[in-house]
Order: structure tokens, then sequence, then C-alpha cells
């Protein structure tokens, strides 16, 4: 099997690919070894909705979930059981990457409940458990970037817990978010956690971006408004590393770069394009710079496979563009703050329903198998 030109000069102007799915039938089938192999593939994420599909298809899961209610377990319990497992197997496919990387990517994401986004004591405790229950060195757990979350990653990663902060979409935000790493490295330090140990990435979401705020500048309806669609979300992203670049140039990261640790990379999410009139590709090419994360779709991934175009830095150059689009985006009137708050309340929201939807769809196979 011959690797992807695309995909292998992406992966070489500093691009980390990751894929933004996972199902048992993906494992068994031997597909994500086969894209380690043929798509330069480093790594993979999930979340709620991916399991909640891969659950309520076909019977990949059916031997697992016939021993789970044989044994009586909880629907909760079941959940962790059968998301757990993928995971695990998917870091055992991704190992030797993980080793020949020296630990930087080879990674697998896996989410804490999302109903508990809003709850920092559990979400600690969950973050625990699933790290406990995973056992595997290329292990990410997901904590999204809420509020309540900061404190969490701080605490998650100070127990030398390797995190994917998740739902990120303001500048604001996101700068918490390195701060709530940093914190949780030092405390990782003077408890004497080997620094090196930890790796950290964070989520930044790109297309929602869009979405929202194209909808927003349809209601405007003039001309300059409407001229701003689909620019959004790719300069709220190259902001973002610019934020980056600050922070983990900082005397404070110094410091702990010192003592062996390693910096917590952008990822960018939500990559597949909403809107047909966009070029499929436009947030993977557009979003290209050293030392990133892109987790796609299989389909955004192929999209790229088949015309992606590489060009070495289309981040750093285009900084004061970026700015004026959120300066003109100000002058039509639309609220930054309001958006990135609707759609971190909104993923959050969304993700807390593909959970229920995922415990539904395992309570009834538990029920159907206890009958």
């Amino acid at each position: 099997m011959s690797t992807n030109q695309n995909l292998a000069a992406l992966s070489d102007a500093g691009i980390s690919v990751w894929l933004d799915d996972i199902s048992r039938e993906r494992l068994a089938g031997g597909n994500l070894a086969e894209l380690i192999e043929t798509r330069s593939l480093a790594g993979v994420t999930s979340n709620p909705t991916i399991f909640s599909k891969a659950v309520s298809k076909g019977g990949s899961y059916d031997e697992q979930i016939a021993d789970l209610a044989r044994r009586r377990v909880s629907v909760e319990e079941a959940v962790r059981s059968i998301t757990t497992y993928d995971i695990r197997w998917a870091c055992d496919v991704l190992r030797e990457v993980f080793d020949n990387d020296g630990g930087t990517d080879g990674r697998v994401s896996l989410e804490v409940d999302p109903r508990l986004a809003h709850d920092t004591a559990t979400t600690i405790a969950e973050a625990k458990a699933l790290w406990w229950a995973v056992d595997r060195p290329n292990l990410l757990i997901k904590i999204p970037a809420t509020k309540e979350g900061l404190p969490a990653i701080t605490a998650a990663i100070a127990s030398g817990i390797s995190v994917n902060v998740t739902l990120i979409f303001s500048l604001e935000r996101y700068r918490e978010v390195m701060d709530a790493f940093l914190t949780g490295m030092e405390s990782a330090e003077a408890a004497g956690i080997d620094l090196s140990k930890i790796q950290s990435v964070a989520s930044f979401f790109v297309s929602r971006v869009d979405s929202e705020i194209d909808k927003r500048l349809d209601a405007i309806g003039t001309d300059e408004a409407k001229s701003l669609k689909g620019r959004a979300a790719i300069a709220n992203a190259r902001l973002a590393y610019r934020a980056y670049e600050e922070v983990f140039a900082s005397p404070r990261w110094a410091a702990l770069a010192d003592s062996g640790a390693r910096p917590q990379r952008p990822l960018w999410a939500s990559t597949s394009v909403k809107d047909p009139d966009y070029r499929d590709v436009m947030y993977v090419e557009q979003l290209v710079a050293p030392n990133c994360v892109n987790t796609m779709p299989e389909q955004t991934m192929e999209d790229f496979a088949d015309h992606g175009e590489v060009e070495a830095d289309t981040v750093r150059p285009n900084y004061d563009d970026a700015d004026k689009v959120f300066e003109r985006l100000a002058d039509v009137g639309v609220d930054y703050d309001d958006v990135v708050q609707v759609l971190e309340d909104e993923g959050v929201d969304k993700f807390a329903v593909s959970w229920n939807e995922l415990l539904a769809e395992v309570e009834s196979k538990l029920e159907s198998n206890r009958g």
C-alpha cells in the first residue's frame, strides 16, 4: 500500500493528520491500520456523536452487549465498557506511531460524559476513572473548555493525565485553556511527575464558527455583510495560533520546557465544510502551520487526498488580514462574544443529546438480551 502524497505533504508541513471517527467495525476490519499506512494517519478523536452512530449500526457490539447484559451491569457502566474497549484497541493500533514519534502523535481521545460539562469535581473523577480504565500511555482524555472545565483540565494534568481540551470557540477562552494547561504542568512538576510523559492538545473548533456567523451575516443582509461570509472561522483559528505562539514563547513556558514539558498543540476540529458553496478542504488548506493537528472526518481526509493543496504556512502570514476580518464583522454588527457563547452552549448540548441517545441505544440492546 502506498502513502497518499497530498496527506504526506500536509504532514511534512507540520500538520498531524488525525481521524475524527472510531467504530468497532473500523477496528476489526483493519481500516484504522490501513489509514496509518496510506493516509499518514497519526491519531484518532472520538466524541459522543461518533459513538452513538457506531453502536446504532450493524452488529459489531452485539457480543459485548450480550455479555454485559448477562452481568446485569447498569447502562452507564455498559457504555463506559463499550467506549473504553474501542479506545484501548485504537491505542494499541496506534502504539507504533506513538513509540516511533517519541510520544507526541499516535494519540487516541476519549471524552468524559458531556453531561458533566458544568460539574468540575465529577469531571475530574471521571477523567481519572477513564484514564485508569483504558490504561494506555497514548490516551488523551477529552474535557470541554467550559468555565467549570478549566479547573478540571488543570487538575487532570497536575495528576499526570494527558488531556484533549475540546469545544474551544473563543480567543479569550483559548488563552484561559493555555493558562489551565500551564498551571497543571507547574503543579505536576511540583509533585515530581515526569513532564515529558504528559501530552495535551487544545481543540479549536472551526466550521461551526462560519455556520453561526454566516447565518447572522445573511440576516444583516447588506453587501458588506455578505462579502464576509466564509471568512470568520479561518480568521478566528489564525488568531488562535497567534495566541499560541505568544504563550509558548513566554518565560513561564520556557521554565517548563527546560524541565522536559511539551507544548499543548493547537488542534483544528470541526474541519468538514458545512456550506456546499465552499471549497471542501478549505479548513485544511488554510490552516497549515507548524506543530498543529487537524482532525478530519474520513470524507474530508479523502477529499484532501484527492485534490488538497499544501502551502508551507497559510496561517502566520495572514494575522493582519484576520484582524481586519473581525474589525469588519464588528462594523456590520456581528457580536463575537455572543457568537462564541452560543456555540459553546450548543456544543455542550449537542454532545449531551448524543450521549443520551447512546445510553438509550445501549439500554435497548441490554433489555433485548435480558428479555
